[in-house]
């Protein structure tokens, strides 16, 4: 009896010493893998690095890196005209370094500082004030928020990158200078800040995991905004403007592809199940969407090409992205299908409407965001993430009616903010090259360079 007293005692002292039994606590989601890009409860425990999970989102930040340069400006590159080469990769390339300055002087605060009213963050943050090495309770509870800060500056980098290709071959260098530093600060902060920053629709419950309402949405609106303002190429619809080199875009599709990890499975903010249930969902959407445009570009046109691979595959990543931490592998191969066959079918209308979406931001960005944050509605499940919620297939339509309200509030507010910045822009330095600039192309009469001599 006493041995068996003993045994009791030393179970319930190792029980209290370690938090738990380890049964217990394995069902339990830790905070990274409870909310990725939410604002998570502040635990009453003391905050810890954990060097797997700090290890995992600066590997991903490399990876989104690698997705902006090379990736998007190789992937841009190859589509435009071989005149424009320089001048289209040149776009990605600065706004990469322009907005990693302005998102530590200023972005990184008004994205996700102290809330104003569900609006904006406050200015507590400038020039990363504040920011320091030690975890913050909401921003990544194992890792340092200076690796949380770095790691959504990439994503305010690439998506007004994205945008570029709207108005590639006939925006103004300093035209684009100053878009670019307006669009980031009045229109992609506000909306980060709404989802993932503490702001209104983060707080309303709804969902989205690596950027398809703040990134995708909101860009493909402003690419939207910007084809139509600027107008069409000259000869548009009657000279030749097929890419000039595919070899160059399919390059940059895999670095995408490759990037991509990051930008979505990194979103789980640490080396956890949700990062693998992210991963999982990323590469089978893309590898949906990629077949899905080759099957139906095969019955439209007679034949599958290249080009329509790859757009597929880019289209999947993109709609899978908002949901890519919620879903399962099955749900992920519809949301792929979905988005190859969708966004070829916005492309074949952007024809018949007539607008000049030089690179399909539009089509590719635009409509997969939208299909990505709805399909959240409808196949999120809190067996893959229980810190998500479950969607309309599941029980839940309240959610499926707050992710209809993230597209449309983000879609109105991105059309109306962008519309407004590029009248702006227009008026003081003014946004399209003149005719003789642009049928020189862009890498002579912006940048004095030849891409191939």
């Amino acid at each position: 009896m006493t041995r068996i007293w003993l045994l009791s005692l030393l179970f319930w002292t190792a029980a209290e010493i370690g938090g738990g039994p380890a049964w217990a606590q394995e069902s339990v989601p830790s905070h990274a893998e409870a909310a990725p890009h939410t604002v998570a409860q502040v635990s009453a425990a003391p905050l810890t690095i954990d060097t797997g999970d700090t290890a995992w989102v600066l590997a991903s930040s490399a990876l989104v890196l690698a997705m902006i340069v090379p990736g998007l400006a190789l992937f841009y590159g190859g589509l435009v005209r071989s005149k424009n080469v320089l001048g289209t990769i040149m776009h990605t390339v600065i706004i990469l370094c322009l907005i990693s300055l302005l998102w530590i002087l200023i972005g990184y605060s008004l994205a996700f500082g102290p809330d104003q009213k569900g609006v904006i963050g406050g200015l507590d943050w400038i020039g990363l004030e504040g920011v320091g090495l030690a975890p913050h309770p909401t921003y990544g509870p194992t890792i340092p928020h200076q690796a949380f800060m770095v790691f959504q500056l990439m994503f305010a980098a690439i998506t007004p990158a994205l945008i570029t290709g709207a108005f590639a071959e006939r925006m103004k260098f300093g035209g684009l200078l100053l878009f670019a530093v307006l669009w980031s600060l009045l229109v992609y902060c506000p909306i980060a800040h709404w989802l993932w920053g503490g702001g209104w629709l983060g707080k309303l419950g709804a969902l989205d995991f690596a950027g398809g309402a703040v990134v995708h949405i909101s860009s493909g609106m402003a690419a939207l905004v910007c084809s139509l303002v600027l107008g069409q190429r000259h000869g548009y619809g009657t000279d030749y403007m097929a890419p000039h080199n595919l070899p160059l875009t399919i390059l940059g599709t895999g670095l995408l592809w490759f990037g991509w990890f990051g930008f979505n499975a990194g979103s789980a903010l640490g080396a956890n199940s949700v990062a693998v249930a992210a991963f999982l969902a990323t590469h089978t959407g893309a590898a949906a969407g990629a077949a899905a445009w080759m099957a139906v570009e095969w019955v439209h046109r007679g034949t599958p090409t290249v080009l329509g691979v790859a757009s597929g595959a880019v289209a999947g990543l993109a709609t899978v992205t908002p949901g890519a931490g919620y879903v399962g592998p099955f749900s992920a191969l519809l949301i792929g299908l979905a988005a190859g066959t969708l966004s070829y079918g916005a492309i074949i209308w952007k024809g018949k409407l007539g607008y000049d979406d030089s690179l399909d931001v539009v089509g590719i960005h635009g409509v997969g965001g939208v299909t990505g944050v709805l399909a959240t509605g409808l196949f999120a499940s809190k067996a893959v993430n229980p810190g998500g919620a479950d969607g309309l297939f599941y029980g839940n339509p309240t959610f499926f009616g707050l992710q209809v309200l993230t597209v449309l509030a983000v879609a109105l507010f991105s059309l109306i903010g962008t519309y407004a910045i590029v009248k702006l822009v227009d008026r003081f330095v003014g946004l399209r090259v003149s005719s003789e600039e642009e049928a020189l192309g862009l890498d002579l009469s912006q940048h004095n360079e030849r891409a191939y001599s």
